[in-house]
């Protein structure tokens, strides 16, 4: 079993920047795709990004293009989401999801129905 903590949200300006960060339990982090959902207030959860297990490849929601970046580090069982030029629609919790299959896959998937793991989220808050 994997088990998720993210960290990093906080209250920020718009057009500013804020990096989360999700640790993961055990020694198979390697193995697994990892990824970022998001919930607002009202509206369903929605894919942000995800990252394959080597971190040779990701996926972005069309949203978030050229203003979040995902990487991982595999050696601190960490992966981070670098989000910039931040809008208050990015306001929301965001999660941190781990899966057996691909990162492609998870991107796929606009709720993450079928996603094998979730970290509780942390909440990022856009200000005017």
């Amino acid at each position: 079993q994997v088990q998720l903590v993210e960290a990093g949200g906080g209250l920020v300006q718009a057009g500013g920047s804020l990096r989360l960060s999700c640790a993961a339990s055990g020694r198979t982090f390697s193995r697994y795709s990892m990824g970022w959902f998001r919930q607002a207030p009202g509206k369903e959860r929605e894919f942000v990004a995800s990252i394959n297990s080597s971190g040779g490849s990701s996926y972005y929601a069309d949203s978030v293009k050229g203003r979040f970046t995902i990487s991982r580090d595999n050696a601190k069982n960490t992966v981070y989401l670098q989000m910039n030029a931040l809008k208050l629609e990015d306001t929301a919790r965001y999660y941190c999801a781990a899966d057996g299959y691909t990162a492609q896959a998870m991107a796929a998937s606009p709720r993450g129905f079928g996603i094998d793991y979730w970290g509780r989220g942390t909440l990022v808050t856009v200000s005017q």
